[in-house]
């Protein structure tokens, strides 16, 4: 084989092996809220209490996703890289032979670590990979396969938990994950960034997880505890000190794991907090929707028929993306951001309105909305965060950006759980029919998240004018995995014209 057969064949081995991890990763993340009522029922584990298998996924992935790219840079990518994919299977060999709730909680968090290492690294090593518009397809295919994972996770989930059990799932990722395993060591080279420092920001690694921590104890526990009562603002005030101390270690450490000078930039912060704001939205609907359409006291659907019945809120999102960045090219990027959020604020507001009585139809329409609006506002936020700094600043940028979307899914899926089940409490207390509590708890649930989708067209305003994208294929599949990942686009700061075409 050539020289130039044997680079083009080892390209695609990573390809192959970054495509399908980030595929199977973005899957097993989305399908988790579809298997709780099966977990909860084999465990004897409480819902409430198996949340922290999602919010605690979300919380270890914002600890990690920036640091576990570092420690990438420094000892090697592809070392790191597979690092990440063995700590995956042994997650899911773990969770798959679980025998109670905390077993399945400590695999998550476990699994976050990884899922976060697999997507940075893996990113990194197809970007390393290839050059030129070959980088730049290869950067789309591993989008499209992130966006293909999380629209399909529900489905397959769903799926699985009446051919093989819930533990099916996680048996199949971890085969796969030591498949793409084989194939990496196969066909990937390491590499590392000689230019980086070699120093680790392993203390704001640390105080993200103890301040997002007792944070989402804190809302999680509320309920229970009461709003003002010594333990829950003891955790909110462990979670401010850790927050201090996260600021001050920043502003000592040679390489940060937030450079503090990027919140000084208005339309990265805006951006970032529009990040944050739709991925804790859409992660926080489908964990709610999850339970409400299997439970017996309203729609009592099979863990299949709750698959398929939050595609129009997944498939949709990923559907409706790649045509944004044309649009946004057209009318703008802050525009299209405030036009998706006040799209999906109205679906959330139809959403606020449930009833026991509703039947799924009932919901086909404001999920569409909420996806439509998603899927404006997604792309063109992600975009700009990286469209707003200097070339240098790009990667801090996209970094800030990945951390929030952990961040965001972890806070507002806690905070939406709280809700639904302390207003499921307090109905049923006061004597409401089971599917009356529930349909309570949804609404008062859908109503908050109303009012964070509001914050999100004021966001569109924060964030002012800014280098849109142009449209490109390219910025179609950026915009697609943007629920997902930040990807750069034709108006990330440092692209050429060759390549933006």
């Amino acid at each position: 084989m050539s020289d130039t057969a044997q680079v083009k064949s080892r390209a695609g081995g990573v390809l192959a092996a970054t495509c399908i991890s980030t595929l199977v990763v973005n899957a097993n993340t989305s399908a988790v809220s579809i298997l709780l009522p099966a977990i909860s029922e084999d465990t004897g584990t409480s819902v409430t209490t198996l949340q922290w298998a999602v919010t605690g996924y979300s919380l270890v992935g914002a600890a990690v996703i920036v640091t576990s790219g570092s420690l990438g840079d420094v000892f090697g990518r592809r070392r790191v890289f597979q690092l990440g994919l063995l700590l995956f299977v042994a997650s899911c060999v773990l969770i798959a032979l679980s025998g109670s709730g905390g077993m399945v909680i400590a695999g998550r968090l476990i699994q976050g670590a990884a899922g976060a290492t697999i997507l940075a690294c893996g990113l990194s090593l197809l970007t390393v990979a290839n050059e030129g518009s070959a980088q730049l397809r290869a950067v789309s295919l591993w989008g499209a396969a992130a966006a293909v994972g999380a629209a399909a996770g529900p489905l397959v989930g769903g799926a699985l938990v009446g051919i093989t059990g819930w533990q099916g799932l996680f048996w199949i990722d971890a085969g796969i994950a030591v498949l793409c395993m084989l194939l990496t060591a196969a066909t990937v080279s390491e590499s590392r960034d000689p230019d980086r420092p070699k120093t680790i920001d392993y203390a704001g690694t640390v105080l993200v997880a103890l301040t997002l921590t007792p944070l989402i104890l804190g809302v999680s526990k509320s309920s229970d505890w009461g709003w003002i009562s010594v333990a829950t603002l003891g955790c909110f005030a462990i979670t401010i000190a850790a927050g201090y101390a996260f600021i001050a270690v920043e502003r000592r450490v040679a390489v940060p794991l937030l450079d503090l000078s990027l919140l000084r930039n208005r339309v990265l912060v805006g951006s970032t907090i529009a990040i944050l704001i739709g991925a804790g939205t859409i992660n926080a609907l489908m964990y709610l929707l999850s339970l409400y359409f299997q439970d017996p006291a309203v729609l009592d659907f099979s863990p299949l028929q709750a698959g398929l019945a939050t595609l129009p809120a997944t498939v949709g999102l990923v559907v409706v993306a790649p045509f944004v960045p044309k649009l946004a090219a057209k009318i703008g990027g802050r525009q299209t951001i405030g036009a998706g959020f006040a799209l999906t604020t109205l679906g959330f507001v139809i959403v606020g309105f449930v009833d026991a009585s509703w039947k799924y139809v009932a919901f086909l329409l404001p999920l569409i909305a909420i996806a439509v609006g998603m899927g404006l506002s997604n792309g063109p936020a992600s975009s700009a965060s990286t469209a707003s700094v200097p070339q240098n600043q790009v990667g801090g940028a996209s970094g800030v950006s990945n951390m929030a979307r952990y961040v965001g899914a972890a806070v507002a899926t806690a905070l939406a759980a709280t809700i639904y089940g302390s207003v499921i409490g307090n109905r049923t207390a006061d004597g409401a029919s089971q599917g009356d509590s529930l349909a309570s708890g949804l609404a008062a649930a859908s109503w908050m998240m109303a009012i964070f989708s509001f914050l999100g067209v004021l966001m569109a305003f924060v964030i002012g004018r800014h280098r849109a994208a142009t449209g490109t294929l390219d910025d179609a599949a950026a915009a697609a995995a943007a629920h997902t990942h930040t990807l750069p686009t034709s108006a990330t700061a440092g692209r050429t014209t060759a390549e933006q075409g």
